[in-house]
């Protein structure tokens, strides 16, 4: 078993990207449940909602939904409801304490939310996700290096005196720091991209923004774009306008299915075989990650997800249909869940649309080049595209290629793993009670993986070894082993640094899985 990644010789401004991108999905991931709920309660209660006074089902109107929703009560009463202040106050104020707590525990989150609120009063009128985002993590940054001015000199005794007294201190500041100077330039930063994505929204250009999120879709950076800019702005919109399209730009199942099922059709080899449990997982699940293998062993595919993604968006701005809140993971029931009133038609058609055409235009390069492909599938040749070897390897081939293998014999590579796995030498270097999955955001793909392993070693009888799943950000030290798709590594490594670590180029289905569970079943069988 190898425990090494690539080498990391190229793609630093992409793991630059894939850590700013990480750093903002765990600030946002943790508290989708937070959207989730203020996306419902728009959906039903808002003035247009389900529910409420002009809402499209006249049998459900509910005389009290303003009270919940925001409204003029019958005797003029002004009522504020849920939705206003859960995404004006709650929503950034829990960005902000999320980021802080990442930066500086427990008391860096605290500092952090005082300061959010700075932003977010001083910006009245504008929703301060991008605020909260980047003072919450500042103000625990600067009380962390506040405290080190004096740390090791406080005398006993006084230690709580100074923490709080120094939190309470960093917090006010930051505050007052942010609604003064920060809170007017974030918004007019939020304000200009709001303009903007509204300037290509009303000229039909909105589409064109999946020639930039399908492939970062497949890289990994597609954390940076989505909770970065287009959660902060839908949620803006839907303010607004009660939905917005944003939520679909990235999330939309539709390119991925078409995809898969074009690949489950028109493909060859192991890739034609697992195809269609992965559309399954993928569609139905919303672990959009299960496709990326395919796209990256074939990557003149991405051309496909990109009409197709472009068609979803399409379809979307034409029929003016959109979702109330995020829809994570990207699935078609929390799709439809979260879909506005009246947009049913809109959204369901640009899911099949964007289905249909990556299908399409998916299939005619499966076709142009399914002879080379029959020809390297029964050559035994990895169909692995150079420029991305780095990254993935190409599903289904020799079942025990190394992970990061670039442009070697992966029929030696095999012969060493399998020696590498016999030899016992990890065994003897740790006892193996915990294994974490790590991700970028601790969800989805990692949690699929985590859920692999765990009944393998069920399956093998073993017990006491806890398998979970977690973020690299939230890597504590604590995993004996810890499994990351192999770009991913090199970041684990310097979180966990005293764990095995493990590379794998598909969370789905890796023979490092056997390897693992033979490894602990060693290790238990001796004890």
């Amino acid at each position: 078993m190898t425990t090494t990644s690539a080498p990391q010789t190229r793609g630093g401004a992409r793991v630059a990207v894939q850590r700013f991108g990480t750093f903002l999905s765990g600030m946002v991931m943790p508290n989708i449940a937070a959207f989730i709920a203020w996306g419902l309660i728009t959906a039903l209660f808002i003035d247009t909602g389900w529910v409420g006074q002009n809402g499209p089902v006249e049998g459900w109107r509910w005389a009290d939904s303003r009270m919940l929703g925001g409204g003029e009560g019958p005797d003029g009463t002004v009522w504020t409801g849920l939705v206003g202040p859960i995404i004006t106050y709650l929503l950034p104020t829990l960005i902000a304490y999320t980021g802080g707590r990442m930066v500086n525990g427990v008391r860096g989150g605290v500092v952090g939310a005082v300061a959010a609120m700075g932003v977010i009063v001083g910006a009245a009128g504008t929703i301060m996700f991008l605020g909260a985002m980047i003072v919450g993590p500042l103000a625990a940054l600067i009380l962390k290096y506040v405290e080190k001015l004096w740390e090791g000199k406080i005398r006993s005794g006084f230690e709580m005196l100074v923490d709080n007294f120094s939190a309470g201190f960093v917090a006010f500041f930051t505050a007052l720091a942010a609604f003064f100077w920060l809170a007017p330039v974030i918004k007019a930063v939020t304000d200009a991209l709001g303009g903007a994505v509204g300037w290509l929204i009303d000229n039909g250009l909105i589409p064109l923004a999946s020639i930039i999120v399908e492939p970062a879709k497949v890289l990994f950076l597609n954390n940076a774009i989505n909770h970065g800019v287009f959660t902060p702005l839908g949620s803006q919109q839907v303010v607004t306008d009660g939905k917005s399209l944003l939520f679909l730009v990235e999330a939309n199942p539709g390119p991925g299915a078409g995809l898969l099922l074009a690949i489950t059709v028109f493909g060859v080899g192991a890739a034609r075989a697992t195809a269609p449990g992965a559309f399954i997982i993928q569609f139905l699940g919303g672990i959009h990650e299960v496709y990326f293998p395919y796209v990256l062993a074939k990557p003149v595919l991405i051309v496909g997800l990109i009409a197709g993604g472009a068609s979803g968006v399409a379809t979307n701005a034409i029929f003016q249909s959109g979702l109330v809140a995020a829809a994570s993971p990207g699935s078609i029931f929390a799709v439809l869940i979260q879909t506005a009133p009246g947009s049913h038609l809109g959204v369901i058609l640009s899911v099949v649309i964007s289905a249909a055409v990556t299908f399409a235009v998916s299939a005619v390069f499966l076709l142009a080049g399914r002879k080379r492909d029959l020809a390297r599938e029964a050559a035994g040749e990895g169909g692995l595209d150079a420029a991305i070897a780095r990254t993935e390897a190409n599903k289904g081939k020799s079942s025990a290629a190394l992970a990061g293998l670039r442009g070697g014999d992966v029929a030696a590579a095999s012969e060493a793993a399998g020696a590498a796995a016999a030899s016992g030498s990890l065994t003897d270097t740790k006892q193996i009670s915990s294994i974490v999955f790590a991700c970028d955001a601790g969800m989805g793909s990692s949690a699929m993986g985590a859920s692999v392993l765990r009944n393998k070693i069920k399956k093998a009888g073993i017990e006491d070894v806890a398998v979970v799943n977690k973020a690299i950000a939230n890597l504590d030290g604590t995993a004996d082993l810890v499994i990351t798709q192999q770009q991913l590594t090199d970041r684990a490594k310097a979180q966990n640094p005293d764990a095995i670590h493990v590379s794998v180029d598909n969370f789905m289905n890796s023979p490092k899985y056997d390897e693992v569970v033979e490894m602990v079943r060693r290790q238990h069988g001796d004890a």
